[in-house]
């Protein structure tokens, strides 16, 4: 233990203030994710606190920051509703588990080679039903479910909003909460010194306060009282394909995000980069505490890690220090956190959401990637009609026949030589995806010519391809037929 806190006792002082900096922008995000989730404010603390004190004294990448993540929002919401909440603790601690397995098989590295734009789909999808949830939250409704039934009520919920003076305050504290959040971003460096979130909530909670709005508040009770720890009746619940389902989805949207946070968070310091299974198997052992806690899941966050950085952070002391403020906070003032109004977390989260939607991007990658947009827009359309799950299983499913359709080109070449004969050239990967194209060029050649094919250009010859080469091949056996040394058929 005296190597491990070695680092942090040579420490600067900048690290010290960074952690300041990374609690005020930590703590709406907690409570936040905590409520959008629909489990209590406390759990999302608690997950928070765990993420410094765990993760943070652990290897992997040593300036970023984690906690519970919008990203997660979704998934956490659906498993509770489903499965309730005690059986979310041996979720998320099956899915801890699970990342420290795989961590400690050197897996970590794979989660890199997932497709860019199925992350991004992901992603867009997460904020399209973050933001469609808590349009309802921001009016001081309960959203109706899935992403789709959300869309669908939005104009109910409109006509609602419309007559109705309580909602139209609770909208107009939300939507000011986002609107400060905005222009905060606007001001110069030096008058930004506090976070945009934590300028928004207080300034939501103050004005609410004074004037004695009725709007809904964060109900809290006490961590201590929060913390549900798991009996064996629900540890049984893992034997159950539902719930073995969410911990997969869990450990891949979790670590996947935590991996790509680590990978843009190496590129905004010169110190030493991530060991992404170490990293892993660190986010694993703060997960699997977690969900013996019956917290909520964590993940690493760009938001959180960002802010570390610019403030000056050199060390894990940033990251361990801001979960002690939070731990002090939490013990200490508890009734501060009664006086949020809930419509301004839901403004927070629905700026989250925006931000996650690749809107700068998509137009350049659709001129210049056109099937890398496709994938990524119809992973955001499937987690928005399905659900998380099934989304990025059918992104990645198309992801991979993109790719093996770009993959098995074929150009084919059809030459007269002197004497009339046609000889037909074909270069490239002749897989069954371009059989169509392949019988289209054979069936098309003049039935009175004779015929040589050239398969010496292929790469990669499928047993498929091969076989329809030999079957026409046979039909046209009234003609002299001459096969070159081809690759043999995989």
């Amino acid at each position: 233990m005296s190597s491990r806190l070695a680092p942090l006792r040579g420490a600067p002082r900048t690290d010290v203030s960074a952690s300041v900096v990374v609690l005020l922008v930590s703590l709406p995000l907690c409570v936040g994710v905590a409520v959008a989730s629909g489990v209590p404010a406390e759990l999302g603390l608690i997950t928070g606190i765990v993420a410094g004190l765990v993760t943070g004294m652990l290897p992997g990448s040593r300036l970023q920051v984690s906690g519970p993540t919008p990203g997660l929002t979704v998934l956490v919401f659906a498993a509770v509703k489903e499965y309730g909440l005690p059986t979310l603790g041996v979720i998320v601690l099956a899915t801890g588990l699970l990342q420290i397995t795989l961590g400690a098989l050197s897996l970590g590295r794979v989660f890199r080679a997932i497709s860019l734009a199925v992350v991004h789909g992901m992603l867009a999808g997460i904020g399209l039903v973050i933001v469609a949830g808590q349009l309802f939250t921001l009016a001081d409704h309960k959203a109706p479910g899935s992403g789709m039934a959300n869309i669908t009520a939005l104009p109910v919920l409109t006509a609602e909003v419309a007559t109705s003076g309580p909602a139209l305050t609770a909208v107009a504290v939300g939507g000011g909460t986002i609107v400060v959040m905005m222009l905060w971003k606007t001001l110069p460096g030096t008058a930004r010194l506090l976070p945009g979130p934590l300028v928004a909530v207080v300034a939501a909670t103050a004005s609410t306060t004074f004037l004695d709005l009725p709007l809904k508040r964060v109900q809290v009770s006490g961590l201590l009282t929060a913390i549900q720890l798991p009996d064996i009746q629900e540890l049984k619940s893992l034997a159950n394909f539902g719930v073995l389902s969410t911990v997969i989805a869990f450990t891949f949207i979790a670590s996947a995000e935590s991996l790509i946070s680590a990978a843009a968070v190496d590129r905004l310091h010169d110190g030493p980069k991530t060991d992404y299974d170490k990293e892993l198997m660190a986010q694993g052992a703060g997960n699997t505490l977690c969900g013996w806690l019956g917290a909520l899941p964590m993940a690493a966050v760009i938001i959180r890690s960002s802010a570390n950085i610019q403030a000056g952070a050199r060390t894990k002391l940033s990251r361990v220090l801001h979960s002690v403020w939070l731990l002090l906070f939490a013990a200490l003032l508890p009734s501060a956190l009664g006086m949020i109004p809930v419509a301004a977390l839901a403004g927070i989260l629905i700026h989250a959401g925006i931000k996650l939607l690749p809107v700068k991007e998509l137009r350049p990658l659709w001129r210049e990637h056109r099937g890398e947009a496709i994938v990524l827009l119809v992973t955001a359309g499937a987690i928005l009609i399905t659900n998380m799950f099934q989304g990025v299983l059918i992104g990645l499913l198309l992801a991979v026949v993109k790719t093996a359709w770009e993959s098995s080109r074929v150009h084919i070449d059809v030459n007269k030589n002197g004497s009339g004969q046609l000889r037909v050239h074909f270069h490239g990967s002749a897989t069954f995806l371009r059989l169509p194209q392949i019988l289209d060029t054979l069936e098309a050649l003049p039935a009175d010519r004779s015929v040589e094919l050239d398969l010496t250009g292929l790469r990669h010859l499928d047993h498929a391809c091969m076989n329809a080469i030999q079957n026409w091949a046979e039909q046209h056996n009234a003609h002299a037929l001459h096969f070159q040394r081809a690759p043999a058929p995989v």
